[in-house]
């Protein structure tokens, strides 16, 4: 064991099994990152959407990949921006980023649980009515079941995500039909998608600085090209690392392309933008049973990204654990060879904001359904500025690693030191866009951010009352972090 080697480094590859293949990462991959109800939320853009999306995929997603690689086959170890932050500012800086990574996971899991309910309300429109307290209820019922299929034996538990997997294939296919048939029956497009005017700079929602919350909007969709390298030494070949960097992204770009158009030509804009458009859209080409086939088809996929939040982020307090950075009961692996108690952690703090975002605040307000609503979007986007700051670190990671390592990074370099330069770069900066915009632009009406702007190259950044919400619980979860390391570390110097 080297100096500066973890001991989860040493130990991880012992404890766990290589299960994961190529097919096994591009599936982890797409759950990660591909939320495609984004499609439909971008349709505020209109037809501007697609340059976008380019952009976006040009400028965070690309350069994402491409640092991910090159640290992920110099260091496949377990824990991914943990691992490589340890390596890059020690283990403070290390735990801390893995906390600002591992924090909007645990959230996020109640993210994917409400889309989970919204997809099924779509099907049975009675649970779309229940009581928000009662729905709040639902939501634990799936995290409590997707934390039961986590802990099985993993290569089981991944057969059932690849199926889902490939499901989510098809209803994505099907939103790209369902707009060629609309099309194909004489019928006009909703919103014309051909209408590269409306990309133009002088346009309402054209491509320039004063419209950069889309450009945000797009960077938040892509979020988590990493995570997949929180079990690094679960892969089975070293080659998957960039395999599934590569299909990853070009399933993930083909996908967001693909529903953004068919969502397009065929729902009204005023209904476009609502998250369970992607499968209203389908619902108008190809007729309503196949729009309720899709819903269901989503309302899985969403269950088992529940799953896969579930396992790919408690890795990182699995090897958190094994440092010694938290209690060791942290790192316990089940009769499965997987850490069960951290995905049971995860479970219930999960269930504890949904409790919380659901049934305790909505209780104590006039209006239920308005306070969940304004609970759960100031959370959710809390969470999103702190992933986001954990990508700035990433791409800072990169840049101290290729120095400090460079015998590692001759061994098995993937470009020259300048393209990482440039990808760090432009990646950072359009991570710190992602922050900035999250905190400029109000999630729902219901919460203000108009106290105030400051312009910035073109560009207006809104402050209030959102801004101060959003703002406060980020710092205050960064703050958090903090003080579990300490607590952490007098725990194992007791031990």
């Amino acid at each position: 064991m080297t100096d500066d080697e973890l001991l989860s480094e040493r130990v991880a590859g012992g404890i766990l099994p290589r299960v994961l293949t190529t097919f096994d990462m591009v599936a982890i991959f797409v759950a990660i990152v591909l939320f495609i109800t984004n499609a439909a939320v971008i349709q505020s853009a209109g037809p501007a959407a697609f340059g976008w999306w380019i952009i976006a995929f040009a400028l965070f997603l690309v350069p994402c990949a491409i640092v991910t690689g090159q640290l992920g086959v110099m260091f496949p170890g377990e824990g991914s921006i943990y691992l490589w932050t340890s390596k890059a500012f020690g283990p403070f800086w290390g735990f801390f980023a893995g906390f600002c990574a591992w924090w909007p996971g645990v959230l996020v899991m109640v993210a994917t649980g409400t889309l989970t309910m919204s997809f099924l309300g779509l099907v049975f429109p009675a649970l779309g009515e229940l009581p928000v307290q009662a729905q709040g209820g639902i939501i634990v019922l799936i995290l409590v079941l997707a934390a039961v299929l986590a802990v099985l034996r993993f290569r089981l538990t991944q057969n059932v995500v690849n199926a889902v997997f490939v499901a989510y294939g098809l209803a994505i296919v099907l939103m790209f039909a369902a707009g060629v048939v609309h099309l194909l029956r004489g019928n006009p497009p909703a919103t014309d998608p051909w209408d590269f005017a409306a990309w133009s700079p002088s346009a309402e929602h054209g491509v320039n600085f004063a419209n950069w919350s889309f450009f945000g909007l797009a960077v938040l969709a892509l979020l988590g090209v990493e995570v997949p390298l929180n079990m690094g030494v679960e892969i089975r070949h070293e080659r998957a690392v960039t395999r599934y960097l590569l299909w990853g992204s070009l399933a993930v770009m083909v996908a967001y392309l693909a529903a953004t158009w068919g969502v397009m030509v065929s729902v009204p804009p005023d209904r476009a933008a609502g998250v369970t458009a992607v499968a209203q859209a389908v619902g108008v080409g190809l007729g309503e049973w196949a729009g309720r086939l899709v819903a269901l088809l989503l309302a899985a996929m969403f269950f088992v990204i529940t799953v896969v939040y579930d396992y790919s982020f408690a890795r990182l307090i699995f090897v958190s654990g094994l440092d010694r950075r938290l209690p060791a009961v942290v790192s316990h692996v089940n009769a499965h060879k997987v850490p069960d108690v951290a995905v049971w952690i995860q479970t219930v703090l999960a269930a504890v904001f949904t409790v919380a975002a659901f049934v305790v605040v909505p209780f104590a307000s006039a209006t239920p359904a308005d306070a969940q609503t304004e609970v759960y979007n100031v959370l959710q986007a809390a969470v999103t500025v702190i992933w986001c700051l954990s990508i700035v670190v990433l791409f800072v990671d990169v840049l101290i690693i290729l120095r400090r390592y460079r015998t590692q990074f001759e061994a098995r370099r993937l470009a020259s030191p300048a393209v990482f330069w440039a990808a760090s770069i432009v990646g950072a900066l359009a991570s710190l866009v992602g922050v900035v915009a999250t905190l400029s632009g109000s999630w729902t009406p219901l919460i203000s951010n108009d106290a105030g702007t400051v312009t910035l190259l073109g560009a207006r950044v809104a402050y209030g009352t959102w801004f101060w919400l959003v703002g406060g619980i980020a710092l205050a979860s960064l703050a958090v972090g903090a003080l579990l390391y300490l607590v952490g570390r007098a725990h194992a110097r007791t031990r």
